[in-house]
C-alpha cells in the first residue's frame, strides 16, 4: 500500500511539472513583452523628436531674408 501513493506521485510529477513549465514560459512571454513594449516606446519617442528636429530646422531655412543655395 506505500507503493500506491508514490506511483500516484510519479504520475502527477509530470503534469506538475509541465504546469510549472507552462507557468514558467508564460512568464519569460510577459516579460520579453514588457521589454519589446519599453523598446517601443523609446523608438516612438525617438522618431517624434527627430520628427520635431526636422521640422525646427526646415522652418528656419525657410524663414524670411534668407538666402536660399
Amino acid at each position: 500500500m506505500k507503493d500506491e501513493p508514490q506511483d500516484q506521485k510519479q504520475e502527477q510529477d509530470p503534469e506538475q511539472n509541465d504546469n510549472e513549465t507552462i507557468l514558467m514560459a508564460l512568464d519569460q512571454i510577459s516579460q520579453t513583452i514588457d521589454v519589446m513594449t519599453s523598446v517601443v516606446g523609446r523608438l516612438r519617442h525617438f522618431v517624434q523628436e527627430q520628427e520635431i528636429t526636422e521640422d525646427m530646422e526646415v522652418r528656419e531655412a525657410m524663414r524670411p531674408g534668407r538666402t536660399l543655395h
